[in-house]
């Protein structure tokens, strides 16, 4: 994070636009739809261009009164970011759905019901979520494979229950929104995932329907 420590002393005019060009343009900024963020952000990179026309006109060559307008801009985006929460970048990796222990999928269910009973509606997303994929797993739908995620969990089992595949890709949304996206998580969701669960454990494969 930029502090006050790490601005330079001596800053032009166009270095100084040039840096707050460059921070507010990142990518950040415009993931939020609709777009009011990205809206508020560019009326203060107008304010503060002018601002910086302004000090630079008044005091030619201070360094004094362009400090100031570089602190502005540090200040203001720190509380973009803070308003806009963590993003997730280009390269970040997705999150796991398995960690630890093996557990069967009956395991998981009761771990979900008990997280539903007490409240806890995010733990309850991916514990149904780990289920219905065990689920998978043990009926030979799916390969075990620990480092896989929610979304190659639900575009796999897509594939082996096609009638299934868009309740799985809704599912591996819910649980990427909740566990990496900071969504709020409720009842609701874990609803649908408990509907998806019965769904999933009900269907079978076309290979074996037609037997």
């Amino acid at each position: 994070m930029v502090t006050a420590f790490d601005v330079p002393v001596e800053i032009s005019r166009e270095a100084a636009r040039e840096a707050a060009r460059a921070e507010l343009a990142d990518p950040a900024y415009r993931q939020a739809e609709p777009n009011p963020v990205e809206r508020a952000v560019q009326w203060l990179f107008d304010r503060l261009g002018e601002l910086l026309d302004r000090a630079s006109a008044a005091t030619p060559g201070g360094p004094f009164g362009i400090l100031v307008l570089v602190l502005l801009v540090v200040a203001v985006i720190v509380v973009v970011r803070w308003r806009i929460g963590p993003v997730r970048g280009s390269g970040a990796e997705a999150p796991l759905l398995f960690a630890g222990r093996v557990h069967s999928a009956a395991e998981h269910r009761a771990a979900a019901d008990e997280h539903a009973a007490a409240g806890r509606w995010a733990e309850a997303v991916r514990e149904r979520l780990r289920t219905i994929v065990r689920d998978l797993e043990e009926r030979g739908l799916l390969e075990p494979r620990a480092g896989r995620t929610a979304d190659e969990a639900a575009a796999e089992g897509g594939a082996a229950l096609p009638g299934c595949g868009p309740g799985l890709r809704a599912a591996a949304r819910v649980f990427d929104e909740v566990w990496y996206g900071g969504r709020p998580a409720s009842s609701g969701m874990d609803h649908q995932l408990q509907a998806l669960d019965e769904q999933v454990r009900a269907s079978r494969p076309a290979r074996e329907a037609v037997r």
